[in-house]
């Protein structure tokens, strides 16, 4: 009899390190590098975070840091580029940003000017969609280079901050929702 597939929530529950009292006390914080560092485990959350998007992207949009694994390894895996959108002052050459709130003030991301022409269809990976700040944020930037934005993949989502309410306009596929 041949064994059921682990489903990409019970690989990632079986990877993920979850670390108590992270970044505040009350807070479990799911780290991803454990699924990072597993070959199987990477290459079964890439395909998933991009098979719904599929033929519908031209290059992977990765934000900063955790986001690069992702978007470096969906770009290799579908034979596409990727673009790093990095935190404000990081980036060399002329840059777009585009602010947005935290809890605790504001936070900028850039993109370089040049790295995309427009009418590229991006696809924007990142590790957690949490209140939608971050992620909004780079579909404001992919967007006003004049980009379409193809879908957002994230590997978690964490349903009780509702970021998903700030990407209404767009499909947005979640690996798994905690």
């Amino acid at each position: 009899m041949q064994s059921r597939t682990e489903s990409i929530p019970e690989l990632l529950d079986r990877l993920c390190a979850v670390v108590p009292d992270y970044p505040v006390p009350g807070v479990s914080f799911k780290d991803l590098t454990p699924v990072f560092a597993d070959a199987q485990g990477l290459r079964r959350v890439v395909d998933a975070i991009v098979e719904p998007f599929v033929g519908t992207f031209d290059v992977v949009a990765g934000l900063e840091a955790r986001g690069f694994v992702l978007a470096a390894a969906a770009a290799y895996a579908t034979g596409t580029g990727m673009l790093t959108i990095r935190k404000k002052g990081k980036l060399p050459r002329p840059v777009h940003s585009e602010d947005y709130a935290l809890e605790y003030g504001t936070a900028t991301l850039e993109l370089h000017r040049d790295d995309v022409p427009p009418g590229t269809r991006v696809l924007i990976l990142d590790d957690v969609l949490a209140t939608g700040g971050t992620v909004g944020s780079a579909v404001r930037l992919v967007e006003r280079v004049g980009c379409p934005v193809a879908g957002i993949g994230v590997v978690l989502e964490l349903e009780g901050l509702n970021g998903r309410r700030h990407l209404t306009d767009h499909l947005v596929h979640a690996l798994q929702k905690v």
